[in-house]
């Protein structure tokens, strides 16, 4: 029996269980993922961090998060 409150995606190559309806902003706060210094990728797409809590995941959604490392 499938669960309903559950749904699979892929965020950075990882398959990970999250809640249905969630959002990518609370996502990224529940892998604690500050959003400063990252660029998000959404099914290849790249994303506003404006708009993170209007966007809600769906089933098999393909999430690539990068981060910035500074240097010299």
């Amino acid at each position: 029996m499938k669960n309903k409150n559950k749904i699979k995606i892929k965020a950075n190559g990882k398959k990970i269980t999250i809640k249905s309806n969630c959002s990518l902003k609370e996502l990224l706060i529940q892998l604690k993922i500050p959003t400063k210094m990252v660029a998000i990728e959404l099914n290849r797409k790249i994303i506003n961090k404006s708009k993170l809590d209007k966007i809600a995941l769906k089933e098999n959604d393909n999430l690539e998060i990068v981060h910035f490392i500074g240097g010299g």
